[in-house]
């Protein structure tokens, strides 16, 4: 069966640990490993602006040897122009892999059932999986191991990031913490589905409203934008919404003395995280803004070997 890394839970635990071994082995020798060697053509589509994800799938697959032709989603108006499985089948006959940074899940996930390829999700409006390997990956560089840690996200856990801190967490046998506003915590079902995944991993996850109560203790503090991409007229709404979830460093004082702080960027300084936290000397974001090329290498070799 094809395999695609398209939610964070596509990864078994066991499964999860490889490939962050990978990942670490990958960014100690960055050019030992060649799985693309051809160059085999791996298609990136962005359909979502893009700094980081485009910078390190780019320069990830050059490093294993392929070749990163992009695909401007714009262009190939994909679900407008042309319907996303035809669009499928034409990209499976020239890429050995795609990358998709799109909206709904729905497309992506259409996007695999017809591609005849793997199809890896480098961010859709319900989960960024590449992401969260690169936090744990930066995660266990600076603890040293990842279960039993507990982890508390504050802001819109309802987001693509609260969810897939969530699954990806829980996977690890972290114990999540997600703190958010009432309307904007995460869906149910998506607690219930990692909670599933921490029974078996000794793990456990747990909303609320009370950032406070979530950060205390924390080895590791997370926090997001307020403002995700297509609610940008949400902004003021938000804005006032979310101020009282602002990882400010009254708040990251909260967490255990020797915590770290992660922010998978664009940060808003002032705003949804203090400079004084997000520059601080325990901020890893540039560590895990490096390490999403190593993260996404690692997954790219797993999903092709898997095909092979």
């Amino acid at each position: 069966m094809m395999r695609h890394f398209l939610a964070d839970d596509d990864l078994s635990p066991e499964e999860q640990a490889r490939v962050l071994d990978l990942a670490f082995e990958l960014k100690q020798s960055p050019y030992a490993a060649k799985p693309l060697a051809g160059p085999r053509t791996v298609a990136m589509i962005f359909d979502k602006q893009t700094l980081r994800t485009q910078s390190s799938f780019a320069a990830g697959i050059a490093e294993l040897g392929g070749f990163p032709m992009l695909v401007d989603g714009a262009l190939a108006g994909i679900g407008v122009r042309e319907s996303v499985h035809d669009v499928a089948r034409v990209l499976g006959r020239q890429a050995s892999m795609i990358v998709w940074r799109t909206y709904e899940q729905s497309r992506l996930e259409e996007m695999a059932e017809h591609a005849g390829v793997p199809v890896v999700n480098a961010l859709t409006d319900d989960f960024h999986p590449c992401q969260l390997l690169a936090d744990l990956l930066t995660v266990r560089e600076h603890k040293q191991q990842l279960a039993g840690l507990t982890v508390a996200f504050v802001g819109d856990g309802a987001s693509n990031m609260g969810s897939s801190w969530l699954l990806a967490g829980a996977t690890a046998g972290m114990h999540v913490r997600i703190a958010s506003p009432d309307g904007y915590l995460p869906d149910a079902a998506m607690v219930e589905r990692a909670a599933k995944i921490a029974a078996s991993t000794s793990g456990s996850a747990t909303t609320g409203t009370d950032a406070v109560a979530a950060v205390t203790g924390a080895d590791v503090v997370v926090t997001d934008t307020w403002i995700s991409m297509g609610k940008e007229d949400q902004a003021a709404a938000r804005a006032e919404v979310f101020a009282p979830y602002s990882l400010t460093t009254a708040l990251f004082d909260r967490a255990k003395a020797d915590a770290i702080a992660m922010h998978c960027l664009p940060a808003y300084r002032g705003k949804e995280i203090d400079a004084e936290v997000l520059d601080g000397p325990q901020s890893v974001v540039w560590d895990e803004a490096e390490n999403r090329r190593h993260a996404q290498k690692a997954i790219l070799t797993f999903l092709i070997e898997a095909a092979t």
